[in-house]
């Protein structure tokens, strides 16, 4: 859940009254969600739809900066540091994470064994 936005807060970098009502929406989903009735549910069933909310907005903050690069650095750094997106969620990582622990298990290989080589 976004942090409080006070007097004494930094204001919004310009850019954020564009995507201000699409955030609005997730927190009426957030809310929603979270006074939802549980009382059938499994007690970890209720917290899916929270997790996915907050996983959707997330996807949402990442894709707007480096899929489509419709805001600034500076939105993009405000937005995490406020609270909405979070920044250690997977698909906030670095799109070549997985490439890098490819590339250290192929360092780690002798040059001389094929990459199909059976033990």
């Amino acid at each position: 859940m976004p942090r409080l936005r006070t007097s004494r807060s930094t204001p919004p970098p310009e850019g954020f009254e564009d995507i201000e009502q699409i955030l609005d929406d997730y927190e009426r989903k957030m809310r929603d969600a979270e006074a939802d009735d549980s009382q059938n549910k499994r007690k970890v069933e209720t917290l899916w739809p929270i997790i996915q909310i907050n996983h959707t907005r997330s996807r949402y903050i990442y894709d707007l900066f480096y899929k489509r690069e419709a805001i600034s650095r500076e939105l993009y750094d405000w937005l995490l540091k406020y609270q909405y997106a979070d920044a250690k969620l997977s698909c906030v990582q670095a799109p070549s994470s997985n490439a890098s622990i490819a590339d250290a298990a192929d360092a780690a290989r002798p040059i001389d064994t094929p990459v199909n080589a059976s033990s």
